[in-house]
């Protein structure tokens, strides 16, 4: 007995002192290194407040000009089309050149990149409030432009950031609030464009820099990344990203289709409210409008940060929620048919379809972040947050021609697209029951 004891421990002691392996050295290195991730996954108060106020800047460049626009147009005397161009402009710089930045940001890193698109973004403000002085729509296009090149720089790499500092559920939660934050930024930004404008329709424009600053000063102060080298050459990052579509290039596009299609008809929605309700018999205009768009939008604030606490890395409880959500978008959106002559009901139906949205963009961002490596997130994450812009991009001016057709005509076209991503979302993505 005793010898078969002294057996065992010679196996232990030779097993445990004299056969280390690179394996096991490398385990030890990965679980010190998360050993530190699982430190810094639990966050500080004061990044998630810097984090939050980056997509706030990004909404306010849009959303707090939606309330002005009827009175742009009669001030420049331009087109409801034109007008419409306001918003969508900057959205389509910022889509086109979200990529370019995402690589950036993967090579050099994120803060480098956030730093100075948020000075660019409030500089290009004062250009678009001086064009509004000078009655000129062109240089309110042109500043418009170089504000949507400078967006591509601030919220979309801010989700890259969240991947690279976070794991785990506190890495759901930020992007939960990041989404939140966008919300709340949509809430806010229709009340303090229509608070603005009782100083004059331009003051949004000069409003900007103010809002910029603050990110800026949180930014630099509170957010500290790690070290960032990634120098890869752009042929070998390129093959990497066309592995990763080819991998998973399916969910992955329908989930970027999705995110896309919930921002395209939330902007579309507000473009429409924000033209009917000052018409007869609703005769709503200010600071009463700004409260209106914003019900539908406190809908989507909620349910987006509840979603995002909510779902930590469970993969079924995703699936579950997006499914939800684009049913609940579907039938409300459907619903609009019968009932947007009566307001009560139509802005309880279109907040509804805001809650679909809280359900089903939090999911996807995490799961779109939880898919690649820090290395390639940056691009991977600027790819769907530049179709997520050119949704709202197409939004005001496909609701305006769509608006000059018949009312039946918007709501027949955003309830289908509901249905279709519905169907593809839910033979598509199937994510696995724990994310990343």
């Amino acid at each position: 007995m005793e010898k078969t004891k002294k057996r065992k421990l010679n196996i232990s002691f030779i097993s445990d002192i004299e056969l280390p392996t690179d394996s096991d050295e490398k385990n030890e290195s990965e679980a010190a290194e998360s050993s530190h991730s699982s430190g810094r996954s639990k966050g500080k108060i004061s990044e998630f407040i810097a984090l939050a106020t980056i997509p706030i800047v990004l909404v306010f460049g849009n959303s707090m000009l939606v309330p002005g626009l009827p009175e742009m147009q009669r001030e420049l005397g331009i087109s409801k089309f034109q007008s419409s161009l306001i918003i969508s402009i900057f959205s389509l710089a910022a889509g086109l050149f979200i990529p370019i930045i995402g690589y950036l940001s993967d090579r050099y890193g994120r803060k480098i990149i956030i730093i100075p698109a948020l000075i660019i973004y409030g500089a290009a403000g004062i250009l678009a409030g001086f064009g509004a002085i000078w009655d000129s729509y062109a240089v309110i296009i042109t500043a418009r432009a170089i504000q949507g090149l400078a967006a591509a720089g601030t919220a979309p790499i801010a989700m890259a950031l969240v991947g690279d500092l976070y794991d785990g559920g506190t890495e759901s939660k930020a992007l939960g609030l990041i989404e939140a934050s966008n919300g709340a930024g949509k809430v806010l930004s229709p009340i303090i464009g229509s608070l603005l404008m009782l100083i004059v329709w331009y003051a949004s424009f000069f409003a900007f820099p103010v809002f910029c600053a603050l990110s800026l000063l949180a930014v630099i102060f509170m957010i500290k990344e790690s070290s960032h080298n990634s120098r890869q050459e752009l042929g070998k990052y390129l093959a990497k990203i066309r592995g990763i579509f080819k991998e998973k290039g399916r969910w992955l596009i329908t989930a970027f289709f999705a995110g896309s299609l919930g921002l395209f008809i939330l902007f579309g929605v507000l473009f429409y409210l924000s033209n009917i309700l000052e018409d007869k018999p609703y005769q709503i205009d200010g600071v009463r409008k700004g409260l209106v768009l914003a019900i539908p939008l406190l809908g989507l604030v909620i349910t987006s940060y509840t979603t995002g606490s909510l779902i930590k890395k469970n993969g079924k409880l995703m699936r579950w929620l997006m499914n939800i959500g684009l049913l609940a978008m579907t039938v409300s959106l459907a619903l609009t048919l019968l009932f947007f002559k009566n307001i009560y009901v139509f802005i309880g139906l279109l907040t509804v379809s805001s809650i679909g949205t809280g359900m089903l963009l939090p999911c996807l961002n995490t799961i779109i972040t939880g898919a690649v490596e820090k290395s390639e997130r940056g691009m991977i994450t600027s790819l769907y947050n530049s179709l997520r812009f050119l949704g709202v991009a197409a939004g005001p001016p496909l609701f305006g021609w769509m608006m000059d057709l018949s009312d039946y005509v918007v709501f027949i076209t955003v309830s289908s697209l509901s249905l279709i991503t519905l169907g593809l979302v839910f033979f598509l993505i199937k994510p696995p029951r724990q994310i990343g």
